[in-house]
């Protein structure tokens, strides 16, 4: 009895000893030139000290027409996301209101610099939930390629 009362006032005064990962359903909604793309994953949050981190993983085509895995880490710290992207191909993306940010991509058949420019980045989180929204413009090359607007919502899924 005495650990349990023990326990439970060490969750209270030191909370790094609670959960700090769990599992989420995600989707993610990107409108490209009136082109709207929805994605839907299942992955896990990590939360490390002010930063958080949704991973997950997703299929996609790779230029022969074959299918490719790629893991991808959302990385939230206060007004930046970065994406970082791993497997078939290397990639990474940051993002902050108002500024102009480097990043690459890189996969078996090609590679190149690109850099974002983020219009808008809004974070709302409500416990357990997350949902992020983000306009950018997307260059290559120092061209304009596409102007992109993401929506993500993470939702905690329950423990069975």
């Amino acid at each position: 009895m005495q650990n349990a009362e023990a326990c439970r006032m060490e969750e209270r005064v030191m909370p790094e000893l609670q959960s700090n990962k769990y599992d989420v359903s995600i989707t993610l909604v990107s409108l490209q030139d009136g082109q709207r793309n929805v994605m839907k994953a299942n992955g896990e949050v990590v939360s490390k000290g002010p930063h958080l981190y949704i991973q997950y993983e997703e299929l996609e085509q790779g230029p022969r027409g074959e299918e490719i895995s790629v893991r991808t880490t959302i990385k939230i710290a206060g007004n930046q996301l970065k994406l970082i992207r791993h497997g078939g191909i290397q990639s990474e993306q940051s993002f902050q209101s108002g500024r102009r940010l480097p990043g690459f991509y890189r996969s078996p058949y090609t590679q190149f610099n690109l850099s974002t420019e983020t219009n808008k980045l809004d974070v709302v989180r409500e416990g357990r939930s997350l949902t992020v929204s983000w306009e950018y413009d997307l260059y290559v090359y120092e061209e304009l390629s596409g102007k992109f607007a993401i929506s993500l919502h993470i939702q905690e899924e329950p423990k069975l």
